[in-house]
């Protein structure tokens, strides 16, 4: 059985070290499992929530897309796409919509954060809160569900996002009674490492401690490692691994054997200058020949726009697919010729004669002939038993009124023994 992982990467800025380390290095990793199939994606669409600038947009998802190729992800064995190039995602993020609660949207964290920010400011709580930012976990679901992925590699603070995605799958599955949605569960890997940034904190943009991955080259790579916070101990004097984040930038990019001697080489004095130039070396070795392919992407921007519009094109069958199922299950569906789509009125059934048997108050059964119209035209029987009863309506199918000589029989008024004769040929035929 085949898995799918789905990654999206939001492009309103370039990415860093710390992104390498905790998101793209171990999703090329993941990738190339056997029974796995691959989503990564420039949610692009998500990008103008954060960044107003048109520049800044395009420029971020070229770099981000070109250090995804760079780092290694094979566009052959994956699915490698802009959001924006599938039109279904923007579709089934409105039928979601439809089936989505406010509540649900209050309790978001990125809508519940804003809201705190401008009260504690005396600000009216909606203050720049725009229906995007509101609404963002429901477009993550149309992410997710269009391609029915099973699990969603995020951070710890993107988890609620992944819970609402399920939450709104429920719904729509229970709604419309059909299991369209399969239903995606978080995957955090506890084994990838969160990279401190210049100051020790975690390494973000918000924080403005990052390390640059490829912008800048060889040079801004050093320059940032230079920077990073380290006591005041001289050279000569122990050092204590654990007090810079110099060790566990590192430990990211070394073996087991690498780290104990670079550890022990700090406790035995090593100056923080000679350790910054390891650090950097070290990491600089695994990502050099990656920079260089990056500056190729970046110098050639139609390699890029061809790789994402051909896994686009590829996945287009797949979300029309899917599309078309969910439509159908909320009924937009296509209208069809008035011919075509008439149900053809069944022939009304030519009504015949029958016999209908019943139970008196008297504990007796009894029996009349009906004609095709309903009307009575004999009732007979006053017998103890049903068995007898269908006996003696056997005897009257061959042998006519004949049969009724022995026991109680009364034909209604207005019949004629013509009549019920040319019912019993009608029960005769049958």
């Amino acid at each position: 059985m085949t898995t799918r992982f789905l990654t999206g990467v939001t492009p309103s800025g370039t990415l860093h070290l710390g992104n390498y380390v905790g998101c793209i290095r171990p999703a090329i990793e993941k990738s190339k499992l056997p029974d796995t199939e691959s989503f990564y994606f420039l949610s692009d669409y998500h990008a103008l929530i954060k960044a107003r600038d048109p520049e800044r947009i395009e420029k971020s998802r070229m770099q981000i897309a070109a250090t995804w190729l760079a780092c290694g992800l094979d566009p052959e064995h994956v699915h490698f796409y802009r959001q924006s190039d599938i039109p279904e995602v923007t579709e089934l993020n409105w039928i979601l919509n439809c089936i989505t609660s406010k509540g649900m949207m209050n309790r978001a964290h990125a809508y519940k954060a804003k809201v705190e920010a401008n009260t504690a400011v005396g600000e009216d709580p909606d203050s720049n809160v725009t229906m995007g930012l509101y609404c963002y976990p429901i477009l993550m679901a149309a992410d997710i569900l269009m391609f029915n992925a099973n699990y969603i590699p995020v951070g710890r603070d993107q988890i609620q996002h992944v819970e609402m995605c399920r939450d709104i799958a429920i719904r729509f599955n229970q709604l419309y009674g059909k299991e369209i949605f399969v239903l995606p569960e978080a995957y955090i890997d506890e084994e990838v490492a969160v990279l401190p940034g210049l100051d020790g904190r975690k390494m973000s943009k918000s924080y403005d401690n990052v390390i640059p991955l490829f912008e800048g080259g060889e040079k801004a790579l050093k320059a940032a490692i230079l920077k990073v916070v380290t006591d005041s101990k001289e050279p000569g004097e122990p050092k204590d691994p654990a007090s810079t984040s110099l060790t566990q930038l590192f430990d990211a990019f070394a073996t087991p054997e690498q780290r104990k001697d670079f550890e022990d080489k700090l406790r035995n004095g090593l100056g923080w200058g000679e350790a910054k130039e390891i650090v950097f070396k070290q990491i600089n070795q695994e990502i050099a020949p990656k920079r260089e392919k990056y500056e190729v992407y970046m110098k050639e921007p139609q390699i890029v726009e061809d790789i994402l519009m051909e896994g686009a094109r590829r996945l287009q069958p797949m979300a029309k697919a899917l599309l078309d199922e969910v439509r159908d299950a909320v009924g937009l569906r296509r209208f069809k010729p008035v011919a075509a789509n008439q149900t053809k009125k069944k022939e009304k059934k030519k009504t015949k004669p029958k016999f209908k048997q019943y139970r008196e108050k008297d504990g007796l059964f009894y029996f009349n002939l009906q004609d095709a119209a309903g009307n009575i035209l004999l009732t007979g029987g006053k017998l103890e038993n049903g068995k007898d009863l269908g006996i003696l309506i056997g005897k009257f199918k061959k042998d006519g009124l004949k049969a009724f000589e022995s026991c109680y029989c009364e034909i209604s008024e207005g019949i004629s023994p013509d009549a019920i004769e040319q019912c019993r040929l009608e029960l005769v035929e049958e």
